[in-house]
C-alpha cells in the first residue's frame, strides 16, 4: 500500500543511476489508470503531470483524489505533480490537498522576477514536505494557453545556473535546450553541449520538457547528461484519441463510455509502456 510521494528521492536515485522517470501528463480517470497501470506492469516509478488546465477540467480535489487511490492500490513510487503552475495561490490550494511535488515556471519574467517567486514556492512547498521544480529559460510552443514563439524562446545560460539554484534552493532544474512543447514541425536540435556545462555545474536532477517526439537515442543522450525527469504529453494524447475517433466511427450506435474508453486506453498503455523503456525506468521501482 503505497502513497503519493515527492520526487526528491525518486530524481536523485535516478539521476546517480543513469535513467530518467517519466513524467506524463494526465486529465481524468482513465488517463491516470493507464499510466499507473502501466508503470506497476513494469516495476518504474512514475509521476503524474497535472497543467493548471488539467485541474480547472478534471477539479484539484478529483485529481488529487484518483492519485491517492493510484499510488494506494499499487506497490510503486507515485508522484502526482503541478505541471506549468505560474501561481502561488494555484501551488498553495494543491499543497493543503496534499500534493508533494510542484513546478513553479516563472520563466516567462525576468532573471530576478524568476529567482523571486521560485524561492517564495520553495519556502512554502518545504514546509509540506513538498519538492520543487523551476525552469530557467524558455520552451517554445503550447502547455495549455501558454503559448512561446519560437523567437521568443531563450535557451537557458549555463552561467546563471549556479546563482539560480542557490538562491532559488530549488529540488530539480527544468533547461530549455532546443526541445518544445507539442510535436515538432522539423527535427528538434538539441543542444548537447549546453546541457553536458549545465549538468558539470549543479549536481541536482535535470528536468527535460518537451519530449513528444525526440528520438529515444536524443532522450537517453540527454539522461547520461543528467536528466532524471523526462516529461511527455503530446505523444499520449494522439493514439488515445486516434483509437477513440476509430471505434466511435466504426460504432456509430455505441453509447456506453464503458466500451469505447477502453480501445483509447489500450492506445495510450503501449505508448507509456514504450516511454517508461525509453527512459530505462522499468524495473527501478
Amino acid at each position: 500500500m503505497g502513497y503519493v510521494v515527492n520526487t526528491k528521492e525518486m530524481l536523485i536515485k535516478a539521476r546517480k543511476e543513469g535513467y530518467a522517470v517519466p513524467a506524463f501528463n494526465i486529465h481524468n480517470l482513465e488517463t491516470i489508470q493507464v499510466v499507473v497501470e502501466a508503470a506497476a506492469e513494469l516495476r518504474s516509478p512514475v509521476i503524474l503531470a497535472a497543467t493548471p488546465g488539467t485541474m480547472v477540467y478534471g477539479g484539484r480535489e478529483y485529481i488529487q483524489a484518483i492519485a491517492e487511490i493510484a499510488a494506494k492500490t499499487n506497490d510503486i513510487p507515485v508522484a502526482l505533480h503541478l505541471d506549468h503552475h505560474e501561481t502561488i495561490s494555484s501551488i498553495v490550494e494543491s499543497l493543503e490537498l496534499g500534493v508533494k511535488s510542484v513546478m513553479i515556471d516563472g520563466s516567462h519574467g525576468t532573471f530576478e522576477d524568476n529567482i523571486a517567486i521560485s524561492k517564495q514556492v520553495v519556502d512554502e512547498a518545504h514546509k509540506y514536505g513538498a519538492t520543487v521544480e523551476a525552469e530557467l529559460g524558455k520552451l517554445v510552443g503550447q502547455e495549455d494557453d501558454l503559448i512561446v514563439e519560437a523567437a521568443d524562446a531563450a535557451y537557458t545560460d549555463p552561467d546563471t545556473v549556479i546563482e539560480f539554484v542557490e538562491r532559488t534552493g530549488i529540488d530539480s532544474l527544468a533547461v530549455a535546450i532546443g526541445t518544445g512543447h507539442g510535436l515538432y514541425e522539423t527535427e528538434p536540435n538539441l543542444d548537447f553541449e549546453r546541457l553536458e556545462k549545465i549538468k558539470n555545474l549543479v549536481d541536482l536532477p535535470i528536468v527535460l520538457h518537451g519530449a513528444s517526439g525526440i528520438s529515444v537515442e536524443d532522450v537517453r543522450k540527454c539522461i547520461s547528461l543528467g536528466c532524471a525527469k523526462v516529461n511527455i504529453s503530446t505523444e499520449l494524447k494522439i493514439p488515445f484519441s486516434d483509437a477513440l475517433r476509430s471505434f466511435l466511427v466504426a460504432n456509430p450506435k455505441e453509447t456506453d463510455t464503458r466500451k469505447y474508453m477502453n480501445p483509447a486506453k489500450d492506445a495510450m498503455k503501449a505508448v507509456v509502456k514504450e516511454k517508461i523503456m525509453m527512459c530505462m525506468s522499468d524495473g527501478k521501482a
